[in-house]
C-alpha cells in the first residue's frame, strides 16, 4: 500500500505527532480538525465559528490534495455537549448541501485544547 502525507499552511499545523491527512487507496484520511485559525492557533469563540472553522479547514486540506467536499463520503463530529447539535447542523449544512455524507456524532468529555467541536472526514480521489 502507498501512502502519501497531505500538508498545507492553509490548515492548523498538528498539534501533535500526527499528519493533517493521508492519502491511501484512493482515500483520503483527515485528521480530526478543531476551530482553529490556521494563521493564530488560537480556538475560534463560540460553536458557531468553531464549526465553521473546523469545516474551512477540512476543506483547506482537501483542496490541497486536489479534491472539494464534494468528495467526501464519511464524516465524523465530535462534540464537547450534545447541545450544540442543532448549531453545527445548520452551519454543516452551509458546507454540505448537495453530496451528503454519511455521518456519525459524538459527544465527548474533552476534546484537544478545549475546543467545542472536531470534525475528521473520509474523502474519494
Amino acid at each position: 500500500m502507498e501512502k502519501k502525507i497531505i500538508q498545507t499552511a492553509k490548515a492548523p499545523s498538528a498539534i501533535g505527532p500526527y499528519s493533517q491527512a493521508i492519502e491511501a487507496n484512493g482515500f483520503i484520511y483527515t485528521s480530526g480538525q478543531l476551530g482553529l485559525d490556521p494563521e493564530t492557533g488560537e480556538l475560534r469563540s463560540g460553536i458557531r465559528e468553531q464549526t465553521q472553522q473546523a469545516l474551512k479547514n477540512v476543506q483547506a486540506i482537501l483542496s490541497e490534495a486536489g479534491i472539494s467536499l464534494d468528495n467526501v463520503v464519511k464524516t465524523t463530529v465530535y462534540l464537547q455537549d450534545m447541545n450544540d447539535f442543532a448549531t453545527v447542523n445548520e452551519i454543516y449544512a452551509i458546507y454540505f448541501n448537495s453530496s451528503l455524507p454519511a455521518r456519525s456524532a459524538i459527544e465527548v468529555a474533552r476534546l484537544p485544547k478545549d475546543g467545542l467541536v472536531e470534525i475528521e472526514a473520509i474523502a474519494v480521489v
